[in-house]
């Protein structure tokens, strides 16, 4: 187990925008991290419809961890959606699931969005404690939101009202 003295001893990421030559580490971190894993299209696709709010962070110049967001206009409000959030196994527990949701997030607002949604599996407490961390709230849920049936928790945080 990492204490907090010792992330001292990490080197901290960089984080930046993704490009495609990314884009089979963040497959790599997908199939280790997810029971049902998005296909690397998914990820090209995700690229270039959301190029300002797709970023990685790199480490020692590998890719250790990624997060893609995108922008939805409702006509009444534009929100950030945190879509998909990866790191590698080997380097969770530094901080930089929480380095890249700060990122995305402040795009986000840059972008002139209100808030940011983003859906996790009833399953997944850990995830859901480390955005409750984060400052998102339960919203409601979708039933039979994922390929294996199980539901979603919809969270949200907001940023002005």
């Amino acid at each position: 187990m990492i204490r907090p003295h010792d992330l001292a001893l990490f080197p901290l990421p960089q984080i930046r925008r993704a490009t495609p030559a990314d884009i089979a580490a963040i497959v790599a971190i997908e199939k280790e991290s997810f029971i049902d894993p998005w296909e690397q299209a998914v990820f090209l696709e995700a690229l270039t419809y959301y190029p300002t709010t797709y970023f990685v962070a790199e480490c020692d110049g590998a890719v250790v961890g990624f997060v893609v967001g995108g922008l939805e206009d409702t006509g009444e409000n534009i929100y950030g959606h945190l879509c998909n959030l990866g790191v590698s196994p080997r380097y969770r527990r530094r901080g930089i699931a929480k380095l890249l949701v700060n990122r995305v997030e402040h795009q986000f607002a840059l972008e002139l969005a209100t808030g940011v949604q983003l859906e996790v599996r009833v399953s997944n407490t850990a995830a859901q404690r480390f955005y409750h961390r984060m400052r998102y709230r339960e919203v409601f849920g979708i039933e039979h939101y994922y390929a294996n049936g199980e539901d979603a928790i919809v969270m949200m945080k907001w940023f002005r009202f």
